[in-house]
């Protein structure tokens, strides 16, 4: 069998780090081309109707991930939330996360917290920003923005739940300044971002000049995991269901994420569904929430 012949950025730390630094300077170049288009205006008063909101608990226990790293992030969340707080989207605008928060260093106050790489965990400094992607993800779901870059950790399912309460497959993943989250306001109504850390949450709303006429609720479906050739995946599909707020009916649903992700921990405690013909050898009652 032929070896697969590695790409540029995995021949070693060097050729990574040249690499990172292109991806930079390339969206460094599309954003001089588009920044007059980007969220920037913030207002203090916020805006009468809320769309959505949602608190995201700060420190999760995370496997055997170091809670230091779950601290530190406490922090990294604190100093980038007032950067998005009270940011306005006017119709026609783009918010983009790395336009506003900018790079994420040790001298702007940020510690070393919690990053992805690939199917493990590692350290970096202003790690956990993911969360804070995550949330605004969320509750743009919950609206008529349309989402325009939206990156996430494909293929792994890197830690068991812990006091999960949305769906597997709704997270998102960044990286200074190439893989970007960013949605756009193709609608006639302003939103505004509200976004703040309490010693506990990080805590966001979605805010309007006008009420949606539709609302929208986000759901999973036909989640379960399986063994196939040996290996164990997490499977499911989330949905989108816009429901007519006047008359309180369904309008469409539409599959936004069809999830087959490989976890990352001890899997013995689960029901397995086995694919490979074999009875299963774990059935114990399923993922705790």
């Amino acid at each position: 069998m032929k070896k697969q012949r590695k790409l540029f950025c995995e021949i070693s730390p060097l050729t990574y780090a040249i690499s990172e630094k292109k991806c930079i300077l390339v969206r460094k170049m599309k954003n001089l081309l588009t920044a007059r288009h980007f969220a920037k205006t913030k207002s203090e008063e916020p805006l009468p109707f809320c769309i959505y909101k949602h608190n995201s608990l700060i420190r999760r226990r995370l496997g055997n991930v170091d809670m230091q790293l779950q601290e530190n992030k406490a922090v990294n969340l604190g100093i980038a939330a007032p950067k998005l707080n009270k940011i306005l989207i006017r119709p026609g605008e783009t918010f983009s996360f790395w336009h506003l928060v900018g790079n994420t260093t040790e001298k702007a106050g940020y510690k070393a917290g919690l990053t992805i790489e690939k199917n493990h965990t590692a350290q970096g400094i202003g790690g956990g920003m993911c969360q804070m992607t995550n949330l605004i993800h969320w509750m743009v779901l919950h609206s008529d923005l349309d989402i325009v870059e939206h990156h996430h950790h494909d293929r792994f399912d890197l830690f068991p739940d812990f006091k999960r309460v949305i769906p597997f497959g709704t997270g998102t993943s960044i990286m200074y300044n190439y893989l970007d989250y960013r949605f756009k306001n193709n609608t006639k109504r302003t939103y505004q971002l509200i976004i703040y850390t309490t010693d506990e949450y990080l805590c966001g709303e979605l805010r309007a000049n006008h009420r949606q006429r539709y609302k929208y609720r986000i759901v999973a479906e036909n989640e379960f995991f399986s063994r196939e050739n040996g290996e164990v995946f997490r499977n499911g599909e989330v949905y989108r269901i816009r429901i007519d707020r006047r008359t309180g009916k369904q309008v469409d649903k539409t599959l936004i994420r069809r999830n087959h992700a490989k976890p990352c921990y001890d899997t013995s405690g689960l029901e397995i569904v086995d694919l490979d013909g074999a009875p299963a050898a774990e059935n114990s009652g399923g993922n705790a929430e």
